[in-house]
């Protein structure tokens, strides 16, 4: 097949790719990130890159436009005037020729920030996976003969009270040779007092589980002591399925269209679950946090649970995400599931068992089962709101009497994706905003930067990420520069509130001089539109279960994951991403998902509470409710067009009077 060369730059990354190939395949294959938040479908464009033209003498190389597939409709769409010449996307452009690629700044991926710190556990240690220490003794020609199997099954019985073990058949192939090598003493694993794992020469202590949460964006893994339910050193990275599609219904139709979709998605996250386990291993070692005598790899774990949203587990095991994509989303299997790791691929201990969480629905996965057993709303006098949010956002509300759930399809624009200058919380994102109501001036601080910006130096923004977004547009509404519909007020007396040159509005967060893109970060009014979609879902999906379970104000919500825990409180409120609720009674809870997992590793009792309670909650199916559509478009405007909030008047009527907030 012909070859073309291409090189990207600034990089220096080169190589040879088969004739129609993508520049963003190409940029993967050569280790080049390029930024591509839909995954290389052409809907977020992020991957501009600039074709340099000529003969490059240094190189051998004439690179020109027409070397690369024609501009497509997706290109025409999202380049503009303003980016200059020679741009292309790189999701759509195809190498015909050899080609020099320039990736812009704003086009670079940053490895993205994932804020999924552990929490404490408060539960009673109980771990599926205990650890029992057996002297067997030399035998002798004067003793009646017994394997050394049935001596270890005697002497368990004896000292523990384990009966009627079975052995893991690798496990037993390697017996003999354990118990000699340990001087007729050995450590014993025994997986829910029913079967032997593992076996360790000698008297070794310490035993270590892995819980892992696999969210759409980002996958974050806790290597836990089991004795203590201790945290020893956490490792994330970004879900290795995103280049696949940066939301839940995209990598489904992927693998609907492509014969090997499953199978691929399937390998990657295969793939970045084997790099967690390696990644902790090594950084609980190099911290000395991992006992000396835990020696080896990833074999020193003897335990794992693993929790995600439903399309994400159905990819995991292997199974056709096709049918829940479809109506009425029915699951291959609800109630979780213990699997050999050797039988997945992980390389843990390979007799230890993986247990998946169980799913509630077709779109409320194990995530949120891993939420409930966390939070306990059914322990709770109250009634509480849990919002789990990300690219899909599940919503858990109710009391000790009954809870309902739901799923919400938010889209990516939390993310970053779908607005104009969004980007994932990466070095060099704005993070957090506050503009002054009277001067319309803001503030602004970045991933990466201890200090506010002062609009006097440079301080390097590319981008805004979620968080960003949601203040900036919290504050654009408190400070006028919006209306309640989300429209601009174009009255507005700043040189900040313009129109771009397509003549549609947009305010300036921050001018091309404070950034490192040699561009303004603007807000515009598509961003406006796709944030109150967003948040518009959200509010909507917790109405009806409001409705259906005849709640009539909320008394406490609880905002978990690493998005929803690190947003402003104040500025969600604003921007009704919920009904009204006194901002003290709001709380960011961490990674409840996560910690959902870490108890189901420590906590027999916490895996039977998965089980009921996740057929205990009641689903709610929200898209086929006839009050959606109403209630969907109500919960568009800011921060509603009919509900009142008392509590939010309260705290804002005082800052900015001119905000009509109903109480």
């Amino acid at each position: 097949m012909k070859k073309h060369r291409v090189i990207f730059q600034p990089s220096g990354r080169r190589g040879e790719v088969p004739d129609g190939t993508g520049l963003l395949d190409a940029a993967r294959n050569l280790g080049v990130d390029i930024e591509s938040i839909c995954g290389g479908k052409g809907t977020c464009g992020k991957c501009k890159v600039r074709v340099e033209e000529g003969f490059f003498e240094k190189d051998s190389m004439d690179s020109r436009m027409e070397h690369l597939s024609p501009l497509t409709d997706v290109e025409r769409k999202f380049l503009k005037p303003s980016d200059g010449p020679g741009m292309r996307l790189a999701c759509a452009a195809r190498a015909l020729g050899d080609v020099k690629i320039f990736v812009p700044e704003k086009s670079r991926a940053g490895k993205q920030v994932v804020r999924k710190a552990a929490g404490e556990l408060h539960i009673k240690i109980d771990p599926a996976v205990k650890k029992y220490f057996v002297e067997l003794g030399k035998p002798s020609l004067h003793e009646s003969i017994k394997g050394d199997l049935e001596k270890l099954l005697e002497a368990l019985e004896g000292n523990y009270g384990l009966k009627g073990l079975s052995i893991d058949f690798p496990v037993l192939k390697d017996l003999q040779d354990t118990i000699r090598k340990g001087n007729w003493g050995v450590t014993v694993s025994v997986w829910k007092g029913r079967e032997i794992i593992k076996l360790e020469p000698g008297f070794v202590e310490v035993s270590y589980g892995l819980a892992v949460d696999v969210g759409t964006t980002t996958v974050v893994g806790y290597l836990t002591d089991l004795a203590t339910g201790k945290v020893i050193a956490t490792e994330s990275m970004m879900n290795p399925q995103v280049p696949y599609g940066e939301d839940v219904m995209s990598r489904i139709t992927y693998a609907m269209t492509n014969q090997e979709g499953v199978r691929r998605m399937q390998g990657s996250i295969i793939e970045g679950l084997n790099e967690i386990v390696d990644n902790i291993i090594i950084k609980g070692r190099e911290s000395g946090a991992l006992a000396a005598e835990a020696t080896g790899g990833g074999e020193v774990i003897a335990d794992m649970t693993i929790v995600f949203n439903t399309a994400m587990h159905h990819i995991f095991l292997g199974f056709n995400p096709e049918h829940i994509g479809r109506s009425p989303f029915i699951p291959a299997i609800q109630h979780g599931l213990d699997i050999k790791a050797r039988d997945l691929g992980i390389r843990i201990n390979p007799g230890s068992y993986i247990y998946v969480l169980p799913i509630e629905a077709g779109f409320v996965g194990a995530d949120n089962v891993g939420v409930l057993i966390a939070m306990e709303p059914y322990n709770i006098e109250e009634n509480v709101l849990i919002i789990d949010i990300g690219t899909n956002g599940e919503l858990l509300l109710g009391n000790r009497d009954r809870v309902c759930s739901t799923s919400c399809a938010t889209g990516p624009a939390f993310e970053g994706a779908q607005i104009k200058m969004g980007m994932r919380a990466a070095p060099g994102a704005i993070e957090k905003v506050r503009i002054d109501p009277a001067t319309k001036e803001p503030v602004y601080k970045v991933i990466g930067k201890e200090e506010w910006n002062t609009h006097i130096e440079k301080i390097d923004a590319k981008g805004i990420c979620g968080s960003g977004i949601i203040d900036a547009i919290a504050w654009m509404y408190k400070a006028g520069i919006i209306d309640k519909s989300g429209r601009f007020d174009m009255t507005a007396e700043t040189p900040r509130v313009r129109k771009d040159h397509e003549g549609k509005p947009e305010y300036v967060l921050a001018w091309a001089r404070e950034t490192s893109i040699g561009a303004d970060i603007t807000i515009t009014q598509s961003d406006v539109r796709a944030l109150q979609l967003a948040k518009g879902a959200l509010y909507a999906g917790a109405k009806l279960m409001m409705s259906k379970m005849g709640i009539e104000k909320l008394d406490k919500v609880m905002l978990a994951g690493a998005f929803g825990s690190y947003i402003d409180k104040e500025s969600a409120l604003t921007l009704g991403m919920f009904p009204d609720c006194a901002l003290d009674n709001i709380y960011a809870v961490g990674n409840a998902a996560g910690d959902g997992a870490r108890m189901a590793l420590v906590s027999n009792l916490k895996r039977k509470e998965a089980e009921e309670k996740a057929r205990w909650v009641e689903f709610v199916e929200i898209a086929i409710e006839p009050a959606f559509e109403k209630e969907f478009m109500q919960a568009m405007h800011l921060p509603h067009m009919k509900d009142g909030f008392p509590n939010l008047k309260k705290l804002i009527e005082k800052e900015t009077p001119h905000v009509m907030i109903k109480g």
